[in-house]
């Protein structure tokens, strides 16, 4: 069963509430929303690796079931993905640093960064989104329009009635596979072994 779903929201809602804080710690410089802002800017940084783990592992699984146009969005979701956890790391431990030297000038670089972060992860969002639902089409839907496009073109090439029936009968059979295989992976059918 993927995770990358349910997780990616963490990804996005931290670093619009530690953006927050830390733009209330630029406003009145106090203590509490430096360290507030910190904390929530280091579990930001662990979910967006974490995120990017489980997608890294989902990738794959539904790669097949994407259209071209979907497999090469899929390609830069991934790397889009581990630039903002590096960058959300590397920002994270400026401002653990700033915050524990008592730098206002390194934690206000770290959130004027972690802001940029926020809106890349909002792109990054609408890159996710438009995978599930545009590219998607369901992932079902492409493989059984790919599949009767086949049936079509190799029926166009047979001249007995029974062979072309043979064709759409193997068709069928594929697209019931196909049906089992996505009902398998979410969940909603258990794998036979």
């Amino acid at each position: 069963m993927m995770i990358h779903p349910a997780t990616v929201h963490f990804a996005i809602v931290l670093p619009v509430v530690a953006s927050v804080f830390g733009m209330a710690y630029l406003i009145n410089r106090q203590e509490l929303f430096s360290k507030i802002s910190t904390i929530l800017m280091f579990f930001t940084a662990l979910a967006m690796a974490g995120v990017w783990y489980s997608g890294s592992v989902a990738g794959p699984e539904i790669y097949d079931f994407l259209s071209e146009d979907g497999q090469s969005t899929l390609v830069a979701h991934k790397e889009l993905g581990l630039y903002l956890a590096i960058s959300m790391g590397l920002v994270s431990l400026l401002k653990i640093i700033g915050c524990k030297m008592k730098k206002f000038f390194l934690e206000a670089i770290s959130i004027i960064a972690l802001i940029a972060i926020m809106l890349v992860t909002f792109i990054q969002g609408n890159m996710g989104g438009a995978l599930v639902y545009n590219h998607g089409t369901p992932f079902k839907s492409f493989m059984i329009m790919d599949t009767l496009h086949e049936a079509a073109i190799v029926v166009d090439e047979e001249s007995e009635d029974t062979a072309k029936i043979e064709v759409y009968q193997e068709a069928l059979e594929d697209i019931e596979l196909i049906h089992e295989e996505i009902e398998i992976y979410y969940g909603n059918k258990a794998k036979q072994e």
